[in-house]
């Protein structure tokens, strides 16, 4: 038995195709835009912003956010 594996672009394209046919253009772009590669250093970004934490601090302010009213 053989499979035929589609090249990316092509697979690529199939989905787009069906995102637009199910989604209509906006919805379809907002939701591929979600996808992008950001910019900068996260590990370094999270490593300044969280240095004065702890773990136990960072899980009771989650803890916290979740059970406060929206």
């Amino acid at each position: 038995m053989s499979v035929y594996i589609q090249p990316m672009t092509i697979l690529t394209q199939r989905a787009k195709h069906a995102l637009i046919q199910e989604l209509g253009v906006v919805d379809t772009m907002r939701f591929l835009n979600q996808f992008r590669a950001g910019s900068g250093n996260y590990t370094q970004e999270r490593q300044q912003l969280f240095k004065e934490l702890s773990t136990k601090d960072i899980i009771a302010d989650i803890k916290a956010r979740r059970t406060k009213p929206a």
